[in-house]
């Protein structure tokens, strides 16, 4: 495999330092493993290289059963969610019947996971009643899509959900031009709550990453006669036709998105790698998309590579992203809090950018 690809250099630094992939950071079954393993199962259908099937494989066998019990899942949680497109993508792989049975418990999770009264999923139903999260819809929405996929007698019931759940949180959140707050709450108790409407206070960069992330992947993989369809792809175009008007001058999104002009804001690695695999993801969708989407790649690509650097080791570091962030009280909190050398988001979402970036040349380069 040649070492010049980023996608490959980044998910071999990745592989050293996280031999067992179960301790990537920050619990063993959790949305982190989940998408930073959705990265290895794009490169190695990419490259067919057997080291990445091996690596997401050995993460699978160590939680699922024989008989297809998941023990660290319980259904707590949409986080827990998001592994489950693993197992799907294990199943499809192997053919493993308990694959097929853990795949199935968290489908039927869902079916008594609580709403509020609009529809939407709570985000955690012991920690957070009441509250839906952007990063939510994204953690059951990849899950429900891959699902389908495999399951196609489930299709229809899994596009109905996810559509529902897109709508909900856009009819809550949704501020302007496509943008969205990061999360809303029924609880009046959460503190973080606008006292009228519900929502949070601000438009996170990350949180709308992991939005516009499944409203690619949804609007790509719903048929187009679907009832949403059309309507979620006008949000689509919508929100990259705005991201195009908010992006730095060093090519990356401000950690609030939509307040460029505050000298306190920062550009945002993590939220911005999402926002530039979604788009990427999304152009093809739009055959005559405004040139703006490809500057607006192409100037995020450079920006993102000058937040990638190697280490003594030879290992790369990705700066300039926040690990770990919930809902905060205000502006204040979202643009003072910490950035730390590989967050784990940051490091999944710059590996799902590049391979993306770096798709159609990893492909040609395993015919040579």
């Amino acid at each position: 495999m040649n070492e010049n690809f980023l996608s490959v250099r980044l998910a071999d630094t990745i592989m050293k330092r996280y031999p067992n992939p179960d301790t990537y950071p920050f619990k063993s079954w959790c949305y982190s493993q989940g998408f930073v393993l959705l990265g290895f199962c794009r490169l190695y259908q990419d490259t067919g290289n057997p080291i990445y099937r091996d690596y997401i494989l050995r993460y699978v066998q160590r939680h699922v059963l024989e008989d297809g019990t998941i023990p660290r899942f319980h259904g707590d949680s949409l986080d827990d969610m998001l592994p489950g497109a693993v197992l799907v993508w294990a199943f499809r792989e192997t053919g493993e019947a308990a694959y097929q049975k853990a795949c199935d418990a968290i489908y039927a999770s869902l079916k008594n996971y609580p709403r509020n009264r609009k529809g939407g999923f709570w985000h955690n139903r012991i920690e957070t009643p009441g509250e839906m999260w952007v990063d939510g819809v994204f953690m059951e929405g990849i899950f429900l899509l891959s699902y389908a996929k495999e399951f196609p007698e489930y299709a229809s019931d899994c596009y109905d959900e996810l559509a529902n759940q897109l709508d909900c949180i856009f009819t809550l959140c949704h501020k302007w031009g496509g943008l969205l707050y990061h999360a809303h709450s029924e609880n009046p108790a959460c503190g973080w709550a606008e006292p009228t409407t519900g929502h949070s206070s601000d438009v996170w960069s990350e949180g709308l990453g992991w939005y516009m992330m499944v409203l690619t992947h949804a609007v790509r993989e719903l048929p187009e006669l679907h009832p949403a369809h059309s309507r979620l792809r006008s949000r689509l175009r919508e929100l990259i036709d705005t991201l195009c008007t908010l992006q730095g001058s060093d090519g990356l999104w401000y950690q609030v998105v939509d307040r460029p002009e505050r000298q306190d804001n920062w550009t945002d690695t993590s939220g911005s790698a999402m926002f530039l695999y979604s788009i990427m993801e999304a152009s093809p969708l739009f055959p005559s998309h405004p040139q703006a989407w490809d500057k607006a790649v192409m100037d995020g690509l450079k920006g993102l590579s000058n937040r990638i650097r190697p280490d003594r080791k030879g290992y790369l570091d990705i700066l300039g992203a926040c690990d770990g962030v919930c809902v905060q009280m205000g502006y204040r909190q979202y643009v003072e809090y910490p950035r730390i050398p590989n967050a784990k988001e940051g490091v999944a979402a710059v590996l799902w950018a590049e391979e993306r970036a770096e798709r159609e040349n990893l492909v040609l380069h395993r015919s040579l």
